[in-house]
């Protein structure tokens, strides 16, 4: 089976890449020349576990191709996957013109039957503008060529996504047609040899999936964070409350844990969205509203705590930072907790130093030297005042407690994400602040 994949962001990336690694002939295509050719030497422009090694194999073995120009594979392929980017414009609406390009490449060009598969996260409604975009162009040309749009929104979380694509709990796909459907099914078929879990529904309500399930995760983790906040003020702790609601099997346990917001290339961006399709359809997204809200509010947090206590002198402070990437196991930083509390330490006259397992180069990427680069977690508290944990990385759980100690000039420790034991950490003399106790 031949198929291409446009974009090789991190959706279209792993995608093509998984596809090609169960046996499928896969062409990747970006019009970034720099990207395709670091592609094609085997540089991977993204950190994913397991990708680097993934991408070269099949490259090696001939699945896996890349290019700058759709035209050089279209009269090869059945199934066009469009995994461009949807930034968000001012508004906070997806900016579909990378979608709608690619349908027009493909009307302008097609020869045969093709399938279009908006792989990127869409508003409802998107597939209906890019059939009609399709076939404005096609009656340019003055020819009939069949085609079938279809909607297969991801789900894969960054840091896992390999095995998120590889063994997924289900797959949606939104179509139309019976062709289009055997041919998802005929693709997605190696994935589910014992248990075929692919949700087929109609092209709106698979586009709505998406969103209503980033939606819902998102709504969770600030409905958390805001339990967390009223529970320091009247002496409750969050985490007995978590694991108390989350034993309820209609609740359940996950995206329960409090800490200092939510960021990364999803939740925040298809929150907004959602929100701006409600309101050019006349709704207000009331729950989704607060859940943004109590998001942006949550990012301040540990920034205030340290303000607090230090009666709002923050001038002339040294402060470490633990994390920079939105999660583990990425250097994505969009929207990252990261970025706001650098931002609001800098403003407060404080020196700040920083350390992330792999977000390093990004961070400098996005805001230069306007902090301190440390070598390894323990030069970035060097001489530090303080030291803030903000992404709960496996390296930061288990630290030599000692070090640490004599290597600040003050021993005040705020945990972001929650992941110490308050006791054993005030048994090493430290001020700790955490979240909702």
């Amino acid at each position: 089976m031949n198929i291409a994949v446009v974009g090789t962001g991190y959706v279209g990336l792993v995608s093509g890449t998984c596809f090609a690694e169960m046996g499928v002939n896969v062409t990747c295509v970006d019009v970034d020349e720099k990207k395709i050719e670091r592609l094609l030497q085997g540089n991977i422009p993204i950190y994913e576990p397991g990708l680097d090694e993934m991408v070269v194999r099949n490259h090696k073995e001939g699945r896996l191709n890349f290019t700058t120009n759709l035209l050089d594979c279209l009269d090869e392929v059945e199934i066009i996957f469009s995994a461009v980017g949807t930034p968000p414009d001012e508004d906070g609406s997806a900016d579909l013109k990378y979608v709608l390009e690619v349908a027009r490449t493909i009307g302008r060009n097609m020869q045969k039957y093709v399938l279009l598969v908006t792989k990127s996260t869409v508003p409802v409604g998107t597939a209906k503008k890019v059939k009609a975009v399709i076939q404005e162009e096609l009656d340019k040309r003055g020819v009939q060529i069949p085609f079938d749009v279809a909607s297969n929104p991801e789900f894969l979380k960054e840091g896992a996504a390999i095995s998120d694509f590889m063994t997924p709990d289900r797959v949606v796909v939104g179509v139309e047609s019976e062709r289009a459907k055997e041919l998802m099914t005929k693709l997605y078929r190696p994935f589910f040899l014992n248990n075929f879990r692919v949700i087929f529904t109609d092209i709106p309500s698979a586009e709505m999936i998406k969103y209503a399930a980033n939606a819902m995760l998102a709504t969770r983790i600030s409905f958390m964070n805001d339990i967390a906040n009223l529970c320091e003020i009247v002496g409750a702790d969050v985490n007995m409350v978590r694991k108390g609601i989350g034993s309820d099997t209609r609740i359940g346990t996950k995206f329960l844990y409090p800490g200092c917001g939510y960021g990364g290339s999803c939740f925040p961006k298809d929150v907004k969205a959602l929100i701006k399709t409600a309101e050019q359809h006349g709704y207000n997204m009331q729950v989704l509203k607060a859940v943004e809200n109590v998001n942006d509010t949550q990012k301040e947090l540990v920034f205030n705590k340290l303000n607090k206590h230090y009666n709002g002198n923050l001038q002339g402070k040294t402060v470490a930072i633990w994390g920079l990437a939105f999660k583990p196991e990425t250097d994505d930083m969009r929207e990252a907790t990261s970025l706001v509390t650098i931002d609001l330490l800098l403003k407060a006259g404080c020196k700040v130093r920083v350390f992330d397992p792999v977000a390093m180069e990004e961070c400098k990427r996005r805001i230069g030297d306007v902090v301190e680069y440390g070598s390894d977690m323990y030069d970035a508290v060097l001489n530090a005042d303080a030291l803030l944990v903000l992404t709960e990385w496996k390296q930061f759980r288990l630290p030599s407690w000692g070090v640490i100690q004599k290597s600040m000039n003050d021993n005040v420790l705020i945990d972001g994400r929650n992941i110490y034991d308050s006791e054993e950490i005030k048994e090493q003399k430290f001020k700790y602040f955490c979240v909702g106790k």
